[in-house]
């Protein structure tokens, strides 16, 4: 049986000798909070597009789905390979910067063919 004073000693010990960002590393991922990388990551995700625009399905629309799907596989994994919170961060803005430029591209493309996105103003 462990005295509860030396107990104590010992697990006080133990905290201070943990560097601070190994406490951070040490806790799941999924017990952290959101990052600013994560809420950009899903407000792109939000954007993806679910139909071709002008409801044309050319090559380029195919490009952008596959690129969509590539994108998610390449966050799946860099999520498995992240040992701390910055590589999770690093994965998530990466993730979010290529769903916007994949999106742009497909968008910029078919504008350049005439076809626009559709957009609603909400006005007060």
């Amino acid at each position: 049986m462990i005295k509860t004073k030396t107990f104590r000693t010992a697990v006080l010990a133990a905290a201070v000798a943990i560097p601070a960002g190994a406490a951070v590393a040490a806790m799941p991922m999924s017990d952290m909070p959101m990052t600013a990388e994560q809420q950009w990551a899903q407000t792109e995700e939000g954007r993806i597009m679910t139909s071709p625009i002008a409801g044309i399905e050319n090559s380029q629309w195919f490009d952008y789905q596959g690129n969509v799907l590539e994108t998610k596989k390449e966050l799946s994994s860099d999520l498995k390979r992240a040992t701390d919170l910055e590589d999770a961060r690093d994965a998530y803005g990466e993730y979010a910067h290529e769903l916007k430029d994949n999106r742009l591209d497909y968008a910029e493309y078919m504008a350049e063919k005439g076809h626009t996105v559709p957009r609603v103003y909400l006005e007060n």
